[in-house]
């Protein structure tokens, strides 16, 4: 069935192109095109175009779908061009007229467009409240390794000492900002375009307020036009917000790779968590790190694909669009994965203490030798280059007092003014507010 047939039969070779994989990928869009039609039959009833028994009637079989789809046994079969034929078929072979006039005032494209806006919404806020917990995560690491000291790197080279308890809550300040692309993301789902039709609005008299909080918009795509230019912007945003975390994960999978070397071993992590080799038996693989960190580096080109695909259209409906849901919804899933996986295996991660006990490290104490110099009255170029000398002659000792004069700033991580910010963000976001 396809809600556009005339009659005319269409190649078939011609049909299974321009399907392509919309009846795998739209089981991602059904149950929100179950909410859409749900609130397009409420308003359908209220202005008058379907009686009141007909609505309950589409209500009943929509409200079957949907259990459907949440038990996992609704299906698209090849006789469906895709979900949303599948549906009105649904109502229809159950209903009868009622089911026929479910798409009375309103077209495939603001109907498709509806359900993807619904959907990137939803995926949004679910993305939002994981990074929120990794951020957690983050703060209950740092506080419990504040005073696990580490060698601080700059250009490869051991620079100066710092502290799991800074490492920590920097990703941790990182994923907020992280959170902040998914809150205008957010924004940009958050408009409801159903009663735009294809593009020029419907000469009936619908009620999109009606619909708008039917499904639980923040806003209305109040032009009919700019309704429909929604397709690939909101894509495109969503897919920056992919982006801008899989940056952050990616850089802390890299760190965490070669944490766990035998070479800097910083890290441990569980032997559970690990994988061999099938002729080294010593090795122990931090591949789920590896994984992340490639995973993320592929995500983000997702942008790039997008605009690629989409930057020389005009307004107005195009059906290059549809391969944007083959773009972005396996995409969007595998951060979900990736976020639940670091979710379980951070907090299981092992710090190895007394690091900087390690005479290879002495150098890194330099800056504290200078500082020492200064507060006894060495100008501050003076004391660098004595100190220079003492490391390239052999005779550098390093400062003997760090831990009381140095260490108290390392530990000052400002772990209160991050939670701070953590909750400034929870009680100010819509995209976290909303999960």
């Amino acid at each position: 069935m396809k809600i556009w047939d005339k009659g005319i039969a269409v190649d078939k070779k011609i049909e299974q192109f321009t399907v392509g994989r919309d009846r795998e990928l739209d089981v991602y869009l059904a149950r929100f095109d179950v909410r859409s039609s749900m609130a397009q039959a409420v308003m359908l009833a209220k202005v008058g175009l379907i009686s009141s028994a007909e609505n309950e009637q589409l209500q009943q079989g929509l409200s079957e779908l949907e259990a459907q789809i949440e038990a996992g046994t609704f299906t698209i079969d090849d006789s469906f061009e895709d979900v949303h034929s599948k549906l009105e078929f649904y109502l229809t072979d159950k209903f009868g007229d009622a089911g026929k006039k479910i798409h009375t005032a309103r077209s495939r494209n603001d109907q498709v467009l509806t359900a993807i806006q619904l959907f990137l919404k939803d995926y949004t806020e679910r993305a939002a409240a994981k990074v929120l917990a990794l951020v957690e995560v983050m703060l209950d690491k740092a506080a419990a390794h504040q005073t696990d000291l580490m060698p601080g790197y700059t250009h490869f080279q051991a620079a100066m000492p710092s502290s799991f308890g800074l490492w920590f809550s920097a990703y941790a300040e990182h994923l907020l900002l992280d959170i902040a692309l998914f809150e205008a993301a957010h924004a940009v789902a958050d408009q409801n375009p159903l009663g735009s039709g294809a593009g020029f609005g419907s000469s009936f008299p619908i009620d999109r307020q009606l619909t708008t909080r039917e499904m639980g918009f923040g806003n209305l795509a109040v032009s009919s036009v700019g309704a429909q230019m929604l397709r690939g912007k909101t894509e495109k945003t969503v897919a920056f917000a992919l982006a801008g975390i899989c940056g952050t994960l990616s850089k802390l999978a890299y760190d965490l790779v070669l944490y766990n070397s035998q070479d800097l071993a910083f890290v441990e992590l569980p032997k559970e968590f690990t994988t061999g080799s099938s002729i080294m038996p010593h090795k122990k693989n931090p591949d789920v790190f590896e994984l992340v960190r490639a995973r993320c580096n592929v995500l983000q080109g997702l942008p790039t694909t997008i605009m690629l695909a989409t930057n020389n259209l005009p307004s107005g409906y195009h059906r290059d669009f549809q391969l944007l849901k083959e773009v972005m919804f396996e995409p969007m899933a595998q951060l979900l994965d990736i976020l639940d996986i670091l979710l379980f295996a951070l907090p299981q991660l092992k710090i190895k203490p007394d690091l900087l006990n390690h005479a290879k490290y002495d150098g890194i104490f330099s800056v504290e030798n200078i500082n020492q110099l200064i507060q006894a009255g060495v100008p501050f170029r003076e004391a660098y280059k004595q100190v220079g000398q003492a490391v390239e002659n052999g005779t550098y000792v390093p400062h003997k007092d760090f831990q009381t004069t140095h260490l108290g700033s390392i530990h000052n991580l400002g772990l209160g003014e991050i939670k701070a910010k953590v909750e400034k963000v929870k009680q100010s976001s819509r995209v976290l507010a909303a999960e």
